[in-house]
């Protein structure tokens, strides 16, 4: 396909998916029941964080936390007990993320939101920098701190190529403005030119379908191949192609 021709293409695919429809059936519904900034950052950061396999599942999982947390996210992470939190501990959320995952998360939030008005002040961008591979670490040094844990594993590291989808996912939801309603838009001080797309099995088998990238592997260094080709067609907007390169592969469109 040719340059215009493909651009066209992933245009008309964007705006196609790019709609209030898609809520109804993505894990990004979970931050859209609520309305304070903070309960959309808290839900949507331990959405994106458990979402991998069935998206059913994952919603079903994330709502889970949202009971244990009273449907209050916010006023959990700052006023729960340490008799609230040892209740979690055993608790099962969703395949590997479990309870001490998810109290560990919880008291990080509590000691970051006691610090910082939004997870936004904590993913700030450099002038100097293209993407969010920087922020990402520097987030997650901040969010993990030194101390060895098992939930480290669920806050993935560029620095150590992985393509830190889930987080990629969360930054696009919190960045990302647009007049369709799907992404939040709600961190006014990051330009979304900065985003890139989340890497998983659907946005790269049909990227590579399309020759926009040409790596085998799922890695940052993909991502970073993708951000290359994605910006060549919109360079203020790359991650509205998103979802075109998701519902393709979804839908078996393509």
């Amino acid at each position: 396909m040719e340059f215009e021709d493909l651009r066209s293409f992933l245009d008309e695919k964007a705006e196609q998916y790019n709609h209030p429809e898609f809520i109804e059936n993505d894990p990004i519904q979970i931050p859209h029941r609520f309305s304070l900034q903070q309960d959309i950052e808290i839900s949507g950061f331990l959405t994106a964080t458990i979402s991998w396999g069935n998206r059913k599942s994952i919603i079903k999982s994330a709502e889970k936390m949202l009971d244990i947390m009273g449907n209050s996210p916010y006023d959990f992470v700052l006023n729960h007990s340490e008799k609230d939190v040892k209740e979690i501990q055993n608790k099962s959320i969703h395949r590997t993320f479990n309870g001490e995952d998810f109290t560990y998360f919880i008291k990080q939030f509590n000691r970051i939101y006691n610090e910082n008005k939004s997870l936004e002040d904590l993913f700030k961008v450099n002038d100097s920098e293209t993407n969010f591979q920087h922020a990402i670490e520097r987030f997650r040094n901040n969010f993990l701190q030194t101390e060895k844990h098992r939930s480290h594993k669920h806050v993935s590291s560029p620095y150590k190529n992985s393509s830190a989808k889930r987080i990629i996912m969360f930054l696009r939801w919190m960045v990302r403005k647009d007049k369709h309603g799907v992404d939040f838009g709600i961190w006014k001080n990051i330009d979304q030119k900065y985003l890139s797309i989340p890497l998983d099995v659907h946005t790269g088998n049909i990227s590579r379908k399309l020759e926009l990238i040409s790596r085998t592997q799922n890695d940052w260094k993909t991502v970073e191949e993708l951000d290359v080709a994605i910006r060549k067609f919109d360079d203020r907007d790359p991650a509205k192609y998103d979802f075109a390169l998701f519902g393709l592969g979804v839908t078996k469109e393509f």
